[in-house]
């Protein structure tokens, strides 16, 4: 349970890639990888994560940056999330992105937090972060799971022992633009879509992405065929600054000759994953957008709901922003 002091641990400062994969291998289940340090903390002072070595990535000059290619746009896993805000690249070409990472927690977490921390991040769930043995933790119980508990912040959809959501702005707006996730261990390099980096706990209930020890986020890669798309991003939260989501909804639809040749529609905070609406794009595919389709295409995400005692508002609330997205992104 929380006890607002941090355990001591090695710190740990590689000045690259290698050295970084190669401290991973020796200190092996006693390291934990650093990145902005927002979510990290809280772990250690909590005392609910106890590494014996922290491995700093901040001086690895490789992990950072926003790079132009021939296939479309590079960054680095610790480009902080006001960099990507204010990029102009990003702004002109993947606003989609830019519009997400302004709105992570307040300026002052933007500033240090980075994208590669934002969606790894682990989730936000009170019962499992604060130590109590669930489903999650290795325990017998999902506590977020009973008629009296707090759980107005949990899921909708994919449930399988823990109710438990991604917490990241950022993940659904990558998946709608079909970023590919790039993952170095001691083996070598992987790319991996960011609709498969994201995992639920009917896969492995211990882990929300494919991350396992010895691996590492290095960087992102948005490709040209989502570059300047119609986007829309929303998020709702009880409060404008520093909140998590309750629902969130990233889209990006290519429109040609006034009808929809392309959509992705993606929800955050519904799911232990960034829940990607295909039901959806394909109502909208090939159509023009009205108010009608965009009605209907809100409406058909949430036939399989099966909300929790005090999350029933995210139904309407889901369907709703799907419904602002689809009219509001032509």
């Amino acid at each position: 349970m929380i006890k607002d002091m941090m355990p001591g641990f090695a710190l740990l400062q590689p000045t690259t890639i290698e050295d970084a994969l190669a401290l991973l291998n020796d200190h092996g289940p006693d390291a934990w990888l650093l990145a902005g340090g927002n979510d990290s903390l809280g772990w250690f002072k909590d005392r609910v994560k106890r590494p014996k070595a922290v491995i700093d990535l901040g001086a690895i000059a490789s992990l950072k940056g926003i790079r132009e290619t021939a296939n479309g746009l590079e960054i680095g896993a610790l480009t902080t999330l006001t960099e990507i805000e204010r990029h102009p690249i990003v702004k002109a070409q993947y606003r989609l992105l830019a519009d997400a990472a302004g709105n992570v927690a307040s300026p002052q977490i933007r500033n240090s937090g980075t994208l590669g921390g934002n969606v790894a991040q682990d989730t936000r769930c009170w019962y499992y972060r604060d130590g109590l043995p669930c489903f999650r933790a290795g325990g017998s119980a999902c506590f977020a799971n009973t008629p009296e508990s707090m759980n107005r912040e949990h899921a909708l959809f994919g449930a399988n022992r823990c109710v438990a959501v991604t917490p990241s702005d950022t993940a659904p707006a990558l998946v709608a633009l079909d970023a590919k996730m790039v993952v170095r261990n001691r083996s070598g390099e992987q790319l991996i879509d960011a609709e498969k980096f994201f995992i639920g706990p009917s896969v492995d209930i211990t882990r929300m992405t494919v991350l396992k020890p010895g691996d590492i986020l290095t960087g992102f890669r948005l490709p040209n065929a989502w570059a300047n798309a119609h986007y829309y991003f929303e998020k709702v939260a009880d409060r404008k600054t520093w909140d998590f989501a309750l629902v969130n909804v990233a889209a990006a639809l290519v429109v040609s000759n006034g009808a929809v040749e392309r959509a992705r529609i993606v929800c955050g905070g519904v799911e232990c994953v960034p829940r990607r609406l295909k039901v959806a794009e394909d109502i909208i595919r090939g159509k023009r957008i009205d108010n009608q389709l965009a009605k209907l295409a809100g409406t058909s995400v949430t036939r399989k709901a099966r909300p929790l005692n005090y999350n029933h508002f995210k139904v309407p609330l889901m369907q709703n922003l799907v419904m602002r997205a689809v009219r509001d992104a032509t």
